[in-house]
């Protein structure tokens, strides 16, 4: 079975840990060639979030999803290394060196490092993943959605002076969380980026297509932005199913109701089926998986409800499981 699913952040990171679970894949395989040749996991993964810091290129939900898989992800905040040491950042403070608000690991540091020398050498972003990956073996093929830039960025009302602004997705996120009168989000370079190649292959090919419960707007929806996306999910044969990330009105985790509240949608289960909209008219779901307990309809989708807390890898393979036994995958 060849598996597609659009992720972002920690919390798809972790979804595509049930992917492989239920699958055995990556860690839950015994890493011969026939489980390879068995099932096929590829993640189309945001790249919104990306940002220059510190002259390095960072790739946050890249980079979740590499270490999640691989192994090496600090188990308590759900993203870094482990055994991290901070001395790097540390002595930039000392230095004053700004942005002294996002925390730069140094292990992480390593990944960047090399990252940037890849991507300053001329190498598209789609193969320095590759070869990061090669170090990780995570067991499922990583692409960013975009080899171009195509950074979220987030129009606030300035603290220091009440003024309207632009900012880096990061800093609203990272050193305001979230927390300033906020108008809107943009997705700066979107006009002249386009999907990879391998991105809208992975789609067209897959048997199945997932969305994992990742924040609407600036996770999937920033996948979304990207043109050739939305194209290559009301072309594909498979069938694609969403899973929602808010359960009785408040997110799995993050801070998508923040986000849907800025774009006009109510954070429920019912709001965000239809922000994303059924194929049959001009969205992409076919099928859409709410958490237990919860009605709702979605004009020209099939909604399935089913236990969607992602409490272990095992509770979320069977969240897949069902997905795929709706869509008559499995």
């Amino acid at each position: 079975m060849k598996v597609t699913v659009l992720v972002g952040g920690v919390g798809g990171a972790r979804f595509l840990l049930g992917v492989q679970k239920l699958l055995g894949l990556g860690q839950f395989g015994d890493g011969s060639d026939a489980e390879t040749a068995a099932h096929e996991l590829t993640a189309v993964v945001n790249v919104g979030d990306d940002a220059w810091m510190h002259g390095v290129r960072i790739c946050p939900d890249l980079d979740t999803c590499m270490y999640t898989l691989g192994g090496g992800v600090d188990p308590e905040r759900g993203w870094g290394h482990r055994d991290e040491t901070w001395h790097a950042m540390e002595e930039l403070a000392r230095y004053g060196m700004q942005p002294d608000w996002f925390g730069l690991g140094d292990r992480d540091l390593a990944t960047h490092l090399v990252r940037t020398q890849a991507l300053r050498a001329g190498y598209p972003l789609t193969e320095v993943t590759a070869a990061l990956c090669d170090r990780w073996q995570p067991g499922a093929r990583l692409l960013p959605v975009t080899n171009d830039s195509c950074e979220t960025h987030v129009v606030i009302t300035d603290p220091a002076d009440d003024s309207q602004r632009a900012i880096h997705f990061q800093e609203w996120w990272v050193r305001y969380r979230a927390e300033v009168p906020t108008h809107g989000f943009g997705f700066v370079g979107s006009e002249k980026a386009s999907a990879t190649a391998e991105v809208t292959e992975a789609i067209a090919g897959a048997d199945i297509v997932l969305l994992a419960p990742s924040n609407p707007v600036v996770s999937i929806g920033a996948i979304l932005a990207v043109p050739g996306i939305r194209a290559a999910l009301r072309s594909t044969p498979a069938p694609v199913v969403g899973y929602s990330p808010i359960i009785a009105g408040k997110p799995l985790r993050g801070m998508a109701d923040t986000c849907l509240s800025v774009i006009g949608v109510e954070s429920t289960a019912q709001a965000v089926g239809a922000h994303y909209g059924a194929r049959s008219a001009t969205g992409i779901l076919d099928y859409w998986l709410v958490h237990e307990g919860e009605h709702v309809q979605v004009d020209g989708v099939t909604v399935c409800s089913a236990p969607l807390l992602m409490t272990d890898p095992a509770a979320t393979a069977e969240m897949v499981r069902t997905g795929l036994d709706l869509a008559g995958k499995r």
